[in-house]
């Protein structure tokens, strides 16, 4: 009976799992695609940025009350509704820009609202995952869990380029609009099962706000886990960097077509990263992975920067992209294996909100720092030009490459930091099991 029960607990979720793909996928269509027409109405790094900002920010600030309504509300009507909303604010942007009224504004506002649901969604989806699947499968769940990025990385600008080019924008985004409804769908059409509710749990259950706070004490009092939200803060803000000034910096030498195929490349990396992780689960001491792949991602975000040719550029954001499935899928089966299932919808909210709050100021800042500063210093004349420029080269672009590379150097001082951390490289042994 137990097997039967864990057998189709894994069907659900793959089910739930190939829906929130698509879904992915499309949106992946919609941000190349708005973050095309705004680069090319502004030729702005800073507004290319900022919509990025409007995308993550609302949903950070969102996460603790969310996560407390989502460990007191049914976690799959929240996944659904939470899309069916997705939807309509895309469906709504798509429908400015046919009839030539968009402007920047707009979609700022839309993909705050969008943004907002999200940060109800993940915490409901990622806290559903213990639910369904039993624990030694947690590392192949998490596996098959970053096709979502995957997808979004390697078929959505792919896709998008071409289509903007052969239906436009608003096409784009009816294709997203038809992708939420098919996540919606699938998720209609399966039952989750409800957390049992812990001792522990029902003694801090009291007002909503005390549980929105919830989240905050567990992690403080367990030091392995700051110490990795901690890292995992300081590395988003370099991958975020590097994400944000990738795009531009491509833009400056070659066509979206082109920026398309090199970042698809990095799709291909994290392809080959998720299917290796979804058939091998990680290693049996997850931490090592977590730090080893975070290391691996550093030292390529270094040769990104570094390298001057549009297919080394490419091969180096194939060897970035593919240690993410580990280190994400590897993070995420820690968390699952040790936080009970009733308080995962707070903890995995405060999680995400604290390992993502300096990518805000990532989006703030890539623009500023680009165009203010490091684009002048490796112009011909700049004053890099004679010393720095004769490693990292002079003109378009070159400016967002040394910063690209001190991203990547910073990635892999933080990680070894962090691995000499005894709390962290001994948190599986130390915390028990709470699946």
């Amino acid at each position: 009976m137990a097997t039967s029960t864990a057998n189709k607990g894994m069907t659900t979720f793959i089910l739930v799992a190939i829906g929130q793909i698509v879904s992915v996928t499309g949106s992946g269509l919609t941000g190349f695609a708005l973050g095309a027409w705004v680069y090319r109405e502004t030729h702005s790094t800073t507004q290319f940025a900022l919509i990025l900002l409007f995308t993550m920010l609302p949903s950070l600030l969102a996460s603790p009350l969310a996560g407390a309504l989502v460990d007191r509300w049914d976690r799959r009507w929240v996944i659904i509704l939470s899309d069916a909303g997705a939807a309509l604010c895309t469906a709504v942007i798509a429908v400015l820009i046919y009839f030539g009224r968009l402007e920047i504004w707009h979609i700022y506002a839309i993909m705050g609202l969008s943004s907002i649901l999200r940060g109800f969604q993940v915490p409901a989806y990622l806290a559903s995952v213990s639910l369904l699947v039993p624990k030694e499968q947690l590392g192949r769940a998490n596996g098959i869990m970053q096709f979502e990025s995957t997808a979004s990385y390697l078929l959505s600008p792919l896709l998008a380029g071409w289509l903007m080019e052969n239906i436009g924008v608003p096409g784009v985004m009816a294709i997203d609009f038809a992708t939420f409804i098919f996540a919606v769908v699938v998720v209609l059409a399966v039952r989750f099962p409800k957390p049992k509710i812990t001792d522990e749990d029902k003694q801090v259950r009291s007002s909503l706000w005390r549980e929105a706070l919830f989240g905050w004490w567990y992690v403080s009092v367990h030091s392995g886990f700051l110490s990795l939200l901690i890292l995992f803060a300081l590395g988003n803000y370099a991958n975020l960097m590097t994400d944000t000034l990738l795009p531009p910096m491509l833009l400056d030498l070659t066509s979206p077509g082109v920026v398309g195929s090199v970042l698809s490349a990095g799709g291909l990396g994290m392809l080959a990263g998720t299917l290796i992780m979804s058939a091998w689960g990680g290693p049996k001491q997850r931490i090592h992975g977590v730090l080893i792949f975070k290391t691996m991602a550093g030292l390529s975000i270094m040769l990104m920067g570094i390298f001057q040719s549009i297919p080394l550029v490419a091969v180096a954001t194939f060897l970035y992209y593919f240690p993410f499935p580990f280190v994400n899928g590897c993070d995420q089966a820690i968390w699952q294996s040790k936080v009970p299932a009733s308080m995962q919808g707070r903890v995995f909210a405060t999680r995400r909100m604290l390992a993502f709050s300096m990518i805000p100021l990532a989006y703030v800042t890539a623009g500023p720092l680009s165009d203010k500063i490091f684009k002048p210093l490796l112009t011909v004349t700049g004053p890099l030009a004679s010393s720095l420029g004769t490693l990292f080269g002079t003109g378009p672009g070159r400016g967002m490459g040394l910063l690209i590379f001190l991203m990547g150097l910073s990635i892999v001082l933080l990680t070894a930091v962090t691995a000499l951390n005894p709390r962290v490289r001994n948190i599986e042994n130390e915390l028990p099991d709470a699946v």
